[in-house]
C-alpha cells in the first residue's frame, strides 16, 4: 500500500494538488457480498476521507506500508456498499497513524 502526494503545489495554499493511494490488494474471508461493489464503496468512501481529512502520516511526502494491522473486525451480514465504507474507514485511520502500520 503507498500514498503519494504530487510533487507539484496547489497554486493557493501551497497544499498538494493530488494524493495517490495505491493499494495492491484487499481480501475480504468470510463476506457473501458483490467485490466489484464493495471495491467502488471502498474506493469512494476512502476519496472521500482523503479529500476531507488527508493523509497525516504522508505529510511529509510518500508513505509506503506493506500492510496494516489492528483493523477492527467487520460483521460478514454488511451489505456490500457498508462493507466497503466501513474498510474504508478503517484503512484511513491505519494510514492516519490510528492503526498499526507495517512499513
Amino acid at each position: 500500500m503507498g500514498v503519494n502526494r504530487d510533487v507539484g503545489r496547489a497554486a493557493a495554499g501551497g497544499e498538494p494538488s493530488t494524493i495517490r493511494v495505491e493499494i495492491g490488494e484487499l481480501v475480504l474471508d468470510g463476506f457473501r457480498v458483490d467485490p466489484d461493489r464493495v471495491s467502488a464503496a471502498f474506493e469512494h468512501e476512502l476519496t472521500r476521507l482523503v479529500r476531507e481529512h488527508g493523509v497525516p502520516m504522508a505529510s511529509d511526502g510518500a508513505l509506503t506500508v506493506d500492510a496494516l494491522s489492528g483493523l477492527p473486525p467487520l460483521p460478514a451480514g454488511l451489505s456490500a456498499r457498508r462493507l466497503g465504507q466501513e474498510l474504508a474507514r478503517a484503512v484511513h485511520e491505519g494510514l492516519s497513524g490510528r492503526g498499526e502500520a507495517t512499513p
